[in-house]
């Protein structure tokens, strides 16, 4: 049978169910509906720096056999693993870094598929040299594919994808049936703590956790507010348009579990998750009060509740933060893989990488010995 590689402008080209089939139902970032929306309520695109450009192979009956999400990007924001001294060094040395090729859920550090394959494993090669080719092609520096799920990491290092890793902190469902069995795995001193976070969190307010129709647009209008404040004190302008939420709400409420603290009637701080097969994917988090522990109660303890409730193997609770770690979650390597087009400046970048690796591994080895769990 023949194949061929074509290169289209949006998500919205391809049809749902020839997409869904190779992506699979277990990760909504690279679902048809969560890439369509960020596309309709113009996240990315237009000014973004982040234009879509997803990548198929068809076989000879013009039907999709594999896929990448790709975007072509003209900075490095919204990635959460950063290449901006790579982008320096070959500006340096009187290259152009961008505009690159990033393949990627946008603005989403969570583990997921990066090669759609449906039942097609023998398509990974060529859709990769599809990738390098487009970059080949059009002078673009490099394809970067990022929190790539770890089964996936041997296809691109067989195409001679460079590796990269770095640390996430992800909680682990050992069978517990309920938070308290989770608690009854920690030492004595760190289950006290929780214990008192948990109670101070929860004095005053009522938690609620909404999915589905649950989920109110008066509820997101209140979200909004909070995504807005926490966006403008990390990163400078959130990267989500108020119309995203909307089209969350009405596209993909069933795989939404929104977290909302109320002072009475009025919402007062949220986070937002999203449901996948095996794991609760914590995104964003903001507040309009001041609480001590609201925050650790409404992203973390929270999605262990819901993550047992559900009957889920872990939490991703989003990039950085080493003080997720007394609250039960653990370093984990997080993956990404790295196609350079410059032969030197990937001799370059390969050296980087091996000296960076055995630096991650070290310090994972040294933060799992600090989890707050019961030792022996």
């Amino acid at each position: 049978m023949t194949y061929t590689a074509r290169i289209h402008k949006s998500v919205s080209e391809i049809a749902p169910e020839d997409w869904d089939r190779l992506a699979g139902d277990g990760n909504p970032f690279v679902s048809h509906a969560f890439l369509k929306l960020l596309e309709d309520s113009g996240s990315v695109g237009g000014r973004s720096g982040w234009s879509p450009l997803p990548i198929v192979i068809e076989g000879g009956d013009g039907r999709p056999a594999a896929a990448l999400p790709a975007y072509l990007k003209s900075h490095s924001q919204g990635e959460y693993v950063f290449d901006h001294s790579w982008a320096d060094a070959w500006q340096r040395a009187g290259g152009n870094y961008y505009p690159k090729l990033q393949i990627a859920a946008p603005f989403t550090p969570a583990t997921g598929p990066r090669l759609l394959l449906g039942d097609r494993p023998d398509l990974a090669i060529p859709l990769l040299r599809a990738a390098e080719q487009l970059c080949d092609n059009n002078g673009l520096s490099s394809a970067h594919a990022t929190f790539i799920e770890p089964g996936q990491l041997p296809l691109f290092e067989q195409a001679g994808w460079l590796p990269r890793s770095d640390i996430q902190f992800h909680w682990e469902n050992r069978g517990y049936e309920s938070f308290a069995d989770f608690l009854g795995a920690l030492s004595s001193e760190k289950r006290k703590n929780l214990r008192k976070e948990r109670a101070k969190a929860q004095d005053g307010v009522e938690i609620r956790q909404l999915t589905g129709d649950a989920i109110l647009p008066e509820h997101w209008d209140a979200f909004w507010v909070f995504y807005q404040d926490t966006g403008m004190r990390k990163w400078g302008r959130p990267y989500l348009t108020r119309a995203a939420f909307d089209l969350i709400g009405e596209r993909m409420a069933d795989k939404v579990l929104l977290v909302l603290a109320f002072d009475g009637d009025e919402p007062v701080a949220g986070a937002l998750n999203f449901i996948g097969r095996d794991a609760l994917y914590g995104r964003y988090w903001g507040a309009v009060v001041d609480k001590p522990f609201l925050h650790f109660e409404l992203c973390y303890y929270q999605a262990i509740d819901a993550a047992i409730a559900l009957g889920l193997s872990r939490v991703e609770a989003g990039a950085q933060g080493g003080h997720k770690l007394a609250r039960g979650y653990e370093p984990v390597q997080t993956l990404s893989a790295h196609y350079i087009a410059d032969p030197n400046f990937r001799s370059a970048v390969a050296d980087f990488l091996e000296r960076e690796r055995a630096g991650v591994a070290q310090d994972q080895m040294v933060l799992g010995t600090r989890t707050p769990f019961r030792k022996g």
